[in-house]
């Protein structure tokens, strides 16, 4: 799914968090049988029929047993590149958004200084068209006209540092302030490898059909955006060519997603003094301090490789085609709020990538920019009205449950030692639960919001973002900040925190309702939190401590039992198919693969606690064991175009939802027993060779 871009700087919880990723519809229900839809006036039932394919046995194709008729009845909406259960909570997060933002824009009486009068000014600011139209890209030609004044390596530093301290691009390289993984009360500068534009390194450095076209698309809008500010054509096809090469050249010098899902890998503490011994062309003292870091004598860098080459790219690559880069930063951060012809150019080079039809209107891009620009003023109008108290407490109710399950099945283990169960369940009691919304909100002090300046308002949300961020060094590690705003439909785990985290959005239906059967809930938001909680345990995870310090606490021999157990998990995902030659990528999509696997079994231990995972009620025709897992299919059921499709698995650690319904199950005996799933059945796998991890 293409997102709409924020200026708010890589924060520190988006490099190391594993999250659920995807949505749902309703929090009213009427009985612990069915949901009422508001939209319709009906009641429908939490699992179904309706939307299954009962004439396929579940041992052959579970995902279209559980899901068939609704994927056949949900096509593609033409605005946008999935649609499935999170997009319908999404969708309907999204509009509940709207009306927020429609009520605080047209609450004139607002107090000045108010949550609902700064809400309100954004998105009015955002969603007046005229005066964007009218501006053109006036609010860049100072950018651009100081930019191409970079005569030497000297200004070149300088312009990247000013670009990136005032909000309006981040060229070059990563950086951002976030807590040493070995030291996790102390906050760090942290620089990553960066400077290209297309999703990934292999966009550029692979040749196949798929990624040519791509690589011409990119070409495309990289010479439409130089003509539109009067650059002549063959000169615009130029810059095009030079923007590319000279990306091609750092996205060589990148490590793959993959390698970069090693945390020892990407650690490499330097002090400042060697860090500048490494790349002789850029004194990093004199440049942190450009960029408002100074008295740091020790940084982190996730691939020093990437800094050499870097280093020598500064001086072999020509200071203008270095210009040209610059300027296109410029264009490329700035066409997402400016006029339409630089909008409309930015959506058809997203349209290359994920192959939506038409452009997602415009309140509903500037719901998500209000959202993820000042998520926690607006997240504090949210959950007035979309988050009811009786939720939260359920949902700790559930958590605590969850944690309850998962300790029976780390002692239960018979794979892991006893030292190391010891390290394992002193971690899981460790774990921080975050639900709904911040204790703390953030306020934005000091962020200069004008109803009549779309533009400066992004552009002073960049730099009030920055500042923040910088603001962070030499202080305590603050526990109570968030990673995703209240409506964000999603969740995650932060391992240098320790922590789970659930915000108000996601707690909706399919994923959770207060008044729907165990079987349903535990199937579904008891998963995503069982989810959260084995990212703590994953490839990756695993590998931090209680206390969220990146430290070893395994024996050698169980690490090595663990690390068999996962290659078999890759192993069944690499032999998943889904675009013709394009198989599932096990090693990047492991991490969440283990998640599923592992919180979805802690999700039946915990089920099976409750009054009806103990019974053999029916409901609607289902037994509670298969409620629970065609809770947990319908969560992931969907469609994609088959671009976004291609992209996914090339960018997104998570697995396609068709697989992400039956990985984890065909572990499971219970679904089996559940299903009645026989030898000869096409997902049957013998009981020696179902993979249990945690």
């Amino acid at each position: 799914m293409t997102k709409q871009k924020s200026t708010k700087s890589t924060s520190n919880w988006k490099n190391y968090l594993g999250a659920l990723l995807f949505g749902a519809a309703s929090l009213t229900a009427l009985d612990a049988t069915a949901q009422y839809k508001p939209e319709s006036g009906v009641k429908t039932p939490f699992i179904d029929k309706a939307n299954m394919d009962l004439t396929v046995k579940p041992g052959d194709d579970f995902y279209t047993y559980a899901s068939g008729a609704w994927i056949r009845n949900n096509p593609v909406p033409a605005k946008e590149t999935r649609w499935g259960s999170f997009n319908l909570l999404r969708e309907f997060n999204i509009n509940a958004v709207k009306e927020i933002l429609n009520e605080a824009a047209a609450n004139t009486s607002a107090k000045p200084g108010s949550v609902e009068k700064r809400v309100g000014d954004f998105y009015a600011a955002a969603m007046d068209s005229a005066a964007i139209e009218k501006l053109g890209y006036t609010p860049i030609k100072a950018d651009l006209k100081r930019v191409k004044k970079v005569k030497d390596v000297k200004g070149l530093l300088n312009e990247v540092a000013y670009l990136r301290t005032t909000g309006a691009a981040s060229p070059m390289f990563g950086f951002y302030v976030g807590q040493d993984r070995k030291d996790v009360n102390t906050m760090i500068p942290q620089f990553s490898q960066g400077g290209t534009t297309l999703p990934d390194r292999d966009y550029y450095l692979k040749d196949d059909a798929r990624s040519q076209k791509i690589q011409e698309a990119y070409k495309t809008y990289i010479t439409t955006l130089f003509t539109l500010i009067g650059t002549p054509e063959a000169t615009a096809q130029k810059n095009a060519e030079t923007i590319f090469n000279l990306e091609k050249k750092l996205a060589a010098a990148q490590m793959s997603r993959v390698e970069m899902r090693d945390p020892y890998k990407t650690y490499n503490k330097l002090s400042v003094a060697d860090f500048s011994k490494s790349t002789p062309n850029v004194d990093w003292k004199s440049l942190m301090a450009k960029m408002k870091v100074t008295g740091e004598d020790t940084v982190l860098v996730n691939n020093p490789k990437f800094f050499t080459e870097l280093n020598g790219l500064l001086t072999s690559v020509p200071t203008a085609d270095w210009n040209t880069y610059l300027q296109w930063n410029v264009l490329k951060s700035s066409a997402p709020y400016l006029s339409s012809k630089f909008v409309d150019a930015n959506f058809a080079y997203s349209q290359a990538l994920s192959g939506q039809k038409v452009q997602t209107p415009r309140w509903q891009r500037m719901s998500q920019l209000t959202d993820g620009t000042i998520g926690e003023l607006l997240g504090q109008l949210y959950v007035q009205k979309h988050f009811k108290p009786e939720a939260k407490e359920r949902m700790n109710e559930l958590i605590s449950n969850l944690i309850k399950a998962y300790e029976i099945r780390i002692n239960n283990l018979d794979w892991m030692s006893a030292t190391t169960k010891e390290k394992a369940l002193a971690k899981l009691h460790a774990f921080t639960p975050k639900v709904g919304y911040p204790d703390k909100w953030k306020n934005y002090d000091g962020l200069e919001i004008n109803r009549k300046t779309f533009f400066q308002n992004v552009r002073n949300a960049g730099q009030w973002g920055y500042n923040d961020m910088v603001s962070q060094l030499g202080k305590p590690v603050d526990r109570s900040k968030w990673g995703m705003t209240p409506p964000t439909v999603n969740a995650y785990y932060s391992p240098v925190m320790n922590e789970i985290v659930f915000p108000a959005g996601i707690l909706q239906f399919p994923f959770f309702d207060p008044n729907a059967d165990d079987a349903v809930n535990y199937g579904g938001i008891g998963a995503v939190i069982g989810h959260e909680i084995s990212h703590g345990f994953d490839d990756s995870g695993s590998q931090y401590d209680k206390d969220g310090t990146l430290r070893n606490w395994w024996t050698e021999e169980d690490r090595a039992r663990f690390e068999e157990k996962a290659k078999a998990l890759q192993e069944q995902y690499d032999a998943y198919t889904v675009l013709d030659t394009v198989h599932v990528n096990g090693k990047l999509t492991l991490g969440e693969n283990i998640g599923d696997l592992g919180g979805l079994s802690a999700a039946y231990e915990a089920f099976k606690m409750t009054k009806q995972g103990q019974s053999n009620e029916m409901i609607d025709g289902f037994t509670p064991d298969q409620r629970f897992f065609l809770s947990w299919a319908q969560v992931w059921r969907g469609n994609i175009l088959p671009e976004a499709a291609a992209q996914q698995i090339v960018t997104d650690p998570h697995s396609p939802g068709q697989y992400r319904t039956i990985g984890a199950p065909v572990n499971m005996d219970a679904w089996y027993e559940a299903f009645n799933v026989k030898p000869g059945d096409k997902l049957y796998k013998a009981p020696e060779d179902r993979i249990r991890l945690w």
